[in-house]
């Protein structure tokens, strides 16, 4: 079990910027992959991207081109930056760690208002 932290999450303006930041209780370099996923209100919870060991990234299509996974091995951190948000967008973010079994953050609350 890899114990997940979530921060970052907020209200914002549709067209702006947030950063979410997960932090994981050991070292992410041996984790084989990390991702995020959101839940938005009265839906089924969704894959938004995930991140490698290897460095390999992957996004859904709804977000491809506007978020952008990154890590910080240093920190034990990944990281979602999320550039042009739309209202769409609005959900609680989980981080996930995928190692022997599926780590779970606790969420964060993202709002997009218009």
């Amino acid at each position: 079990q890899v114990q997940l932290v979530e921060s970052g999450g907020g209200l914002v303006q549709a067209g702006g910027s947030l950063r979410l930041s997960c932090a994981a209780s050991g070292s992410i370099a041996s984790i084989n992959r990390m991702l995020w996923y959101r839940q938005p209100p009265g839906k089924q919870r969704e894959f938004v991207a995930r991140l490698t060991s290897g460095g390999s990234t992957n996004y859904a299509d709804s977000v491809k081109g506007r978020f952008t996974i990154s890590r910080d091995n240093a920190k034990n951190t990944i990281y979602l930056q999320m550039n042009s948000l739309k209202p769409e967008d609005t959900a609680v973010y989980y981080c996930a760690a995928d190692t022997y079994l599926r780590s779970w953050g606790q969420g964060t609350q993202v709002t997009v208002s218009s």
